[in-house]
């Protein structure tokens, strides 16, 4: 039974792994981590609380929903990412997910404002 579950779990798709991580949060909460980034218990507690004071120059544009106006909202994401108008649809049908990564704050924030004109929800990280 194990090594039928690793069989699959291997051979899961990339979408199929984000669909499963979606689903163990929702219904568990359990958020999957980077083996390979090794784990919070890592990090002294006195630097995480550095770190977070320190302000924070380069983030991750997230949309978190589409709110009401979903074409608007497609519209949007396909002339911030530059992606065709069917890649578009999918990234905001299947929320969570970056719509920019590693951006300056400034660009940040206005696109995070244009977002939430048209009643998406974005989280900058």
């Amino acid at each position: 039974m194990i090594e039928n579950l690793a069989e699959k779990l291997v051979n899961l798709t990339v979408k199929q792994v984000n669909e499963l991580a979606i689903f163990l949060k929702k219904k568990y909460g359990i958020e999957p981590s980077n083996p390979f980034l090794g784990t919070s218990m890592d990090i002294p507690k006195n630097k995480e609380k550095n770190s977070e004071k320190e302000e924070k120059n380069i983030f991750n544009l997230i949309l978190k929903s589409p709110g009401n106006s979903k074409l608007s909202v497609v519209k949007l994401v396909k002339e911030i990412t530059g992606k065709g108008l069917k890649e578009s649809k999918e990234l905001v049908d299947n929320v969570p997910n970056i719509l920019q990564e590693s951006i300056d704050k400034k660009e940040a924030e206005n696109l995070k404002k244009r977002l939430e004109d048209i009643g998406a929800e974005v989280e900058l990280k």
